[in-house]
């Protein structure tokens, strides 16, 4: 299908863009926006990567991050959600799984075009579900994509909701690391990801949406769980995550690692392994 491409001149700040984003809709109805943005020519900023990095334990290479190319990405997410032509917004959508795919290995030094649309509007049994696509290029080649799926509970969405998707049954673990998780690693993550969402940082607006205290961001734990196997995922791979359970901050998590017929399966759980937060699956890209 043809989009229309808005091409913007660089990527939109993020303070503005999100105030615009968390503006509460009072459409019942959920309609997403039918064009993609785009940023050409992103020179990746060597300092922020750098602790980007140490704020989520990758090692420091020549090289990024899968999860450091999303991030670079969420600007644009952001975007389109506060977009007048979204009735979707950051209030009340919770991010439910990501897959990402580093199709080969992508240097620091590279420019990057990135471009983000949303589609595949459905049906939820708690609201509508909406896919945010994102790839990004160097010099025309795809060297990346992503696809961010997010739950806007309490909106509706043309058709028959589908059935919920069957998930291994889950059996305890036994974490292989534990981490404990300080109350400041919020702001730490917040700093290196500019994604100003207050229920990562204040504990008000954390209680505002149900939870005791502040909560991590799901990609800081997608990317610690993948920077502690780094030495054992292949140079181009794709990663799939559920987030399943908020981590609250601060707080303590075990780390469990198995492999299985595709590579890597991950879970990051509560600290006993008795239930888990995150599950992932790594494995080389096709």
């Amino acid at each position: 299908m043809g989009r229309d491409v808005e091409t913007l001149e660089a990527l939109p700040p993020m303070g503005a863009a999100f105030a615009r984003a968390l503006v509460p809709s009072r459409a019942r109805e959920a309609r997403i926006p039918a064009h993609a943005v785009r940023v050409d020519g992103v020179v990746q900023d060597l300092d922020r990567l750098a602790d980007y990095s140490r704020v989520c334990g990758y090692t420091l290479r020549d090289t990024v991050p899968a999860t450091w190319i999303h991030v670079l990405t969420f600007p644009l997410h952001v975007a389109l959600l506060g977009d007048r032509r979204s009735s979707v917004r950051l209030v009340g959508a919770v991010h439910a799984t990501n897959t990402m795919t580093l199709l080969r290995p992508v240097r620091a030094t590279e420019r990057l075009a990135l471009q983000v649309h949303v589609e595949n509007l459905r049906p939820h049994a708690r609201g509508a579900m909406l896919d945010l696509v994102g790839r990004a290029e160097v010099d025309g080649e795809a060297v990346w994509d992503g696809v961010s799926t997010y739950l806007a509970t309490g909106m509706e969405a043309p058709g028959a909701a589908a059935a919920g998707v069957e998930r291994e049954p889950w059996e305890p673990v036994q974490p292989i690391a534990r981490w404990r998780l300080p109350a400041h690693l919020g702001r730490d993550y917040r700093r290196v990801s500019q994604d100003p969402n207050l229920i990562h940082t204040s504990r008000v607006a954390a209680r505002a949406f149900g939870f005791a205290r502040p909560i991590i961001h799901g990609m800081w734990t997608h990317a610690r769980a993948l920077a502690a196997v780094e030495g054992r995922i292949p140079a181009a791979h794709r990663a799939d995550a559920a987030f399943l359970k908020p981590v609250l901050l601060p707080g303590t998590v075990g780390l469990a690692v198995s492999p299985n017929a595709e590579g890597l399966r991950l879970a990051v759980t509560t600290k006993d392994g008795v239930k888990p937060h995150v599950l992932l699956g790594v494995h080389p890209a096709r």
